[in-house]
């Protein structure tokens, strides 16, 4: 099967490297950092192979299920270790030895999001810093679909909105202080897309 065959991203045989020259915020991305046949892989094996759940959201009193599907990955060896996380599956250890290896960042958790179609989203905001402290590093590497990631500067109206589309095979790194003064979002979308599955790694600093 000839999957997400949408780009000429994969015809260099190099990562594309762009760095965002954006205020308040440290934004790279690495467009193909991912192989063609490693990603097809990847998208493949992850998507039957995750435990995937839904999870809830409660906003104002009201509680939803949240559009779209969800696993977190977290070291055991990890003070205070989320009882829910699930340890390391081989792929996602590769994965993550990867982008370490890229990036001089450690990592010790994971957060999978499934993104069935374009009905699946996720509305506005900051990662949050319980657990994960200020100015904390997300690596998010996509597999699948292509989806648009779109940012907004929370107090300069002035500054346009950054979309960044995130690729098959791709690593979007966001550091410094992006999640103080930005936020983002996927949008939802009518067309008739395949899934997308997305993983950001972070370093939880939970304590005991």
């Amino acid at each position: 099967m000839n999957l997400f065959n949408d780009t000429d991203i994969f015809t260099s045989g190099k990562p594309e490297k762009t760095v965002f020259d954006v205020p308040d915020a440290d934004l790279m991305l690495y467009e193909g950092f991912f192989a063609k046949e490693e990603s097809d892989a990847y998208y493949n094996t992850l998507l039957v192979s995750t435990n995937w759940k839904e999870a809830d959201l409660t906003v104002y009193d009201k509680t939803h299920i949240i559009p779209r599907m969800i696993a977190w990955y977290e070291d055991k060896s990890n003070p205070g270790a989320n009882q829910n996380g699930q340890d390391w599956t081989p792929e996602l250890s590769a994965i993550k030895k990867r982008v370490e290896a890229e990036t001089n960042f450690t990592f010790n958790s994971v957060l999978l999001n499934l993104y069935r179609n374009g009905k699946d989203g996720v509305g506005w905001h900051s990662d949050r810093t319980e657990n994960f402290g200020q100015n904390q590093v997300i690596a998010s590497v996509s597999f699948g679909e292509t989806r648009p990631f779109r940012l907004r500067h929370k107090a300069r109206k002035d500054l346009s909105m950054l979309e960044v589309p995130l690729t098959h095979g791709a690593l979007f790194l966001m550091a410094g202080t992006t999640q103080t003064h930005w936020e983002h979002h996927i949008p939802k979308t009518a067309k008739d897309i395949l899934p997308r599955i997305n993983l950001t790694f972070r370093q939880v600093k939970r304590q005991l």
